[in-house]
């Protein structure tokens, strides 16, 4: 079984490096509203991101044309950057057709933008490696974030699709949990959401109270010297 992957959804140079060290990143995500927060171009965050990471990561970049032609050239475009890269585009009615036509070009893509199951699998119809479906944006307008998933996990199975579901759009580690529980194939978290992954209130106390009982023992000692 093939591991799932884990990205960062960030332009934040510093924190890729950080989880870098202690998640097995597969890359990180971004789209123009983290670029333009971030006030940083596509080219400079993902050579800062490249170095801050070494190896060989996995990045997604996200078209902003809204034309299917012009959807497909920047696609091209982006594609011809110098890493592991896969294109992002919407699965809007135009995001669909660009799909289709940039796959013809064995471009790896990812629909962004999913908001329901059906619309998840036509684009993985359409021939998109990835669908990220919105968890939490569903959950805000009243739907229900995971169900989504879990529905649009159990269409591609059925069908026997080579899409994996790169979930997105999380407030919180209980979300990202109930959608990795469905045996999703990829998962972009925010910084605060990868954070709380490490975080429990009793983690620390208990490391203190090792380090506590051990130093009135054998002091300054380290464990293979004891």
């Amino acid at each position: 079984m093939t591991m799932i992957e884990i990205y960062l959804d960030t332009a934040d140079v510093g924190q890729v490096a950080r989880f870098n060290q202690c998640f097995p990143l597969k890359g990180v995500t971004t789209n123009p509203t983290i670029l333009a927060k971030a006030g940083a171009g596509l080219r400079g965050t993902l050579e800062a991101l490249q170095n801050a990471m070494g190896g060989s990561p996995r990045f997604h970049a996200q078209v902003v044309s809204t034309e299917v032609k012009d959807m497909v050239s920047e696609a091209r475009q982006i594609a011809e950057l110098p890493y592991d890269i896969v294109v992002k585009i919407p699965a809007t009615e135009a995001g669909l057709a660009a799909i289709k036509e940039v796959k013809k070009e064995n471009i790896p893509v990812l629909a962004t933008a999913i908001y329901s199951a059906q619309q998840g699998f036509m684009a993985a119809l359409c021939g998109a490696d990835y669908l990220a479906p919105y968890v939490n944006r569903i959950d805000a307008i009243n739907g229900d974030g995971v169900k989504v998933v879990a529905d649009l996990q159990t269409l591609i199975e059925r069908h026997q699709l080579d899409a994996k579901i790169l979930a997105a759009s999380f407030k919180n580690v209980q979300q990202a949990m109930d959608v990795m529980k469905l045996g999703i194939g990829a998962i972009t978290l925010p910084v605060d959401v990868a954070a709380q992954m490490l975080a429990h209130p009793s983690v620390e106390p208990a490391v203190e109270q090792f380090t506590c009982d051990w130093k009135n023992q054998f002091g300054e000692k380290l464990s293979f010297e004891s």
